[in-house]
């Protein structure tokens, strides 16, 4: 099971928490240029912008689904360009195979021996738009590569490149000719953030910037891999005390067992709930996003933010509530209404 980088027995005292969270107001300084340098070609979506930075920093992937046009390809695109790392964006289509993916061995008749030619997998941010239209076995390849972070190629295997961030894409309203991704698949993402329509007031803007006549913006290159690397060493410092992990599991048991937070209405309405692997990311997720509020410690709203993104594809529901039209996020509202706050 991953280590969620758990506190040392002895409580921190409250000089140690001063030093630390100047240590890590300091160190997250670059999180306000990366976010700078998207807004230039990204007119709203600040909170996808948000959830993409926590789950870099957190070492996690994403998953996003909205309707084509929300800017979801320029997202990740400017995020490498502000990073400058390698990004590959592979369209995947129902005859797309795991090789055309991770790559392949090819024989060389010069030298009379098998050369390993690379896929598109090796790059440190990978788009894999609208992963649904892909047959199971590719799912497959993609997802043990996010989770092992290395993949098979003829008899050696190879490690993938640091920092590696997985972007996945979902297309909502269009489901003919796609392969919905299983719970046990989705589970491997660590958010799952559904995207909205601009406001009128932005979508105004992101008319003016897509006609003018003026050259299109580019981000600049503000940090570096290494950075991030460095980074997510110190988001796994960052303090939580123990009221807050205990809220951790509050939230998720209530998603297992609701009768005993007094949602008893929920019981049918619940297939399953929350894995183990749903406490580990919400608490990666909330020091992440403490991270990126230039704080050392994790407050019960870090939780709350990351808590409906966290939990929203690993809440299974049943026929009963797909009946009544209950949505996921009605459930999560309920029980982060319930749950106490430490």
């Amino acid at each position: 099971m991953e280590d969620i980088g758990q506190q040392e027995s002895s409580t921190p005292t409250p000089d140690s928490i001063r030093e630390l969270n100047e240590r890590i107001k300091q160190a997250s300084a670059f999180v306000d240029l990366i976010d700078a340098e998207m807004g230039k070609v990204i007119v709203g979506q600040k909170d996808m912008v948000h959830k993409l930075l926590v789950a870099l920093l957190a070492d996690g992937h994403i998953l996003l689904e909205g309707v084509p046009g929300l800017a979801k390809t320029m997202a990740i695109k400017a995020l490498s360009r502000s990073i400058n790392v390698g990004f590959s964006r592979v369209q995947f289509t129902p005859d797309l195979l795991p090789a055309d993916l991770i790559g392949t061995m090819i024989y060389s008749q010069r030298n009379e021996e098998f050369t390993v030619r690379k896929g598109p997998l090796f790059s440190n941010f990978i788009l894999a738009d609208e992963i649904n239209r892909a047959p199971a076995k590719v799912q497959s390849a993609l997802l043990e590569a996010m989770q092992e972070r290395q993949v098979t190629i003829g008899p050696s295997t190879y490690p993938l490149p640091s920092p590696f961030l997985v972007m996945a894409t979902m297309n909502p309203i269009e489901q003919e000719g796609t392969y919905p991704l299983p719970e046990a698949q989705t589970d491997r993402f660590m958010l799952k953030v559904v995207l909205d329509y601009p406001r009128r007031e932005e979508e105004k803007l992101i008319i003016r910037q897509n006609v003018s006549a003026g050259a299109a913006l580019e981000p600049r290159t503000v940090v570096h891999g290494d950075d991030i690397l460095a980074a997510r060493k110190l988001v796994r410092e960052v303090y939580m005390d123990e009221k807050i992990e205990q809220y951790i599991v509050d939230i998720v048991y209530a998603t297992r067992k609701p009768d005993q937070y007094r949602l008893s209405d929920l019981l049918p309405l619940i297939g399953h709930g929350g894995s183990p692997r749903a406490s580990i990311n919400m608490a990666l997720a909330a020091k992440a996003y403490a991270f990126t509020k230039h704080r050392g410690y994790v407050i019960p709203e870090d939780v709350r933010a990351v808590c409906p993104d966290v939990l929203r594809h690993r809440i299974g529901l049943t026929y009963e509530a797909e009946a009544e039209n209950i949505a996921v996020n009605e459930i999560i509202d309920r029980v982060l209404n319930m749950v106490e706050v430490p």
